[in-house]
């Protein structure tokens, strides 16, 4: 009889085909001008790349957001590679160079979704709305197919961050947790946490390289940034 996988266990190997299988539309969505993009006056939003990502990994993104009247930028800070002790801290710094005086929504797709809700905790007088996509913040930190790959790369265990955080506990603004069943990365159960660790938990519909690539997904994160925070 085949396994029957849980919500809180690593996805199914097979799924992992899939997202391999998006790493083309990634690579095509990146194409273009790296920078602010939006209406001057609009919203101001961050988007926070994934682990071993840049801002091009998210560009697609980044553009629908600011086809929608958001004032839109990508965290500036080149590639990804796992936290470091100063992480958060230029996260601020960009923010504070960014937001022009008004509070930012902050929108991570996987680690970055992390570094969204703790910056949300360091800094809430900055931070409109914390948004994870696929980001596992909750449960067990190893409940993913990557954290190896994460351990070799960024050089700490993944259960032990260089960072003084506490992932599990609400940021103080509104937050929304974005998750999938065929997330083939992160755990679903990890990606949506308990209801009291998020305002709000949105199932969606893709893969984790969808969150930044497919446009179903963009228009998902659209409309529950108008549920819980409208411009």
């Amino acid at each position: 009889m085949a396994k029957r996988y849980c919500d809180d266990d690593p996805p199914p190997r097979y799924l992992i085909l899939r997202e391999a299988a998006a790493l083309g539309a990634r690579l095509y969505r990146g194409i273009g001008r790296v920078g602010f993009r939006g209406d001057p006056d609009g919203q101001p939003v961050m988007v926070i790349p994934g682990f071993v990502a840049t801002d091009r990994s998210t560009l697609g993104l980044q553009r629908a957001l600011a086809s929608a009247g958001y004032r839109v930028c990508g965290w500036g800070l080149g590639w990804n590679l796992g936290a470091r002790a100063d992480t958060l801290d230029r996260i601020v710094a960009q923010l504070e160079a960014c937001n022009k005086g008004r509070p930012a929504i902050l929108i991570g797709w996987s680690l970055g979704g992390i570094y969204a809700r703790e910056v949300a905790k360091l800094r809430p007088d900055l931070v409109a709305c914390a948004v994870s996509l696929g980001s596992p913040f909750a449960g067990d930190p190893r409940a993913n197919n990557v954290w190896r790959l994460y351990e070799l790369i960024s050089r700490h265990p993944v259960d032990n961050p260089p960072l003084d955080v506490d992932l599990g506990t609400k940021p103080p603004v509104p937050t929304i947790a974005c998750w999938s069943r065929r997330d083939g990365v992160v755990a679903p159960a990890c990606a949506r946490g308990f209801p009291e660790q998020s305002d709000r938990q949105v199932e969606f519909d893709c893969s984790h390289m969808g969150f930044a690539t497919s446009p179903r997904a963009w228009r998902g994160i659209l409309q529950a940034l108008r549920n819980l925070a409208p411009k």
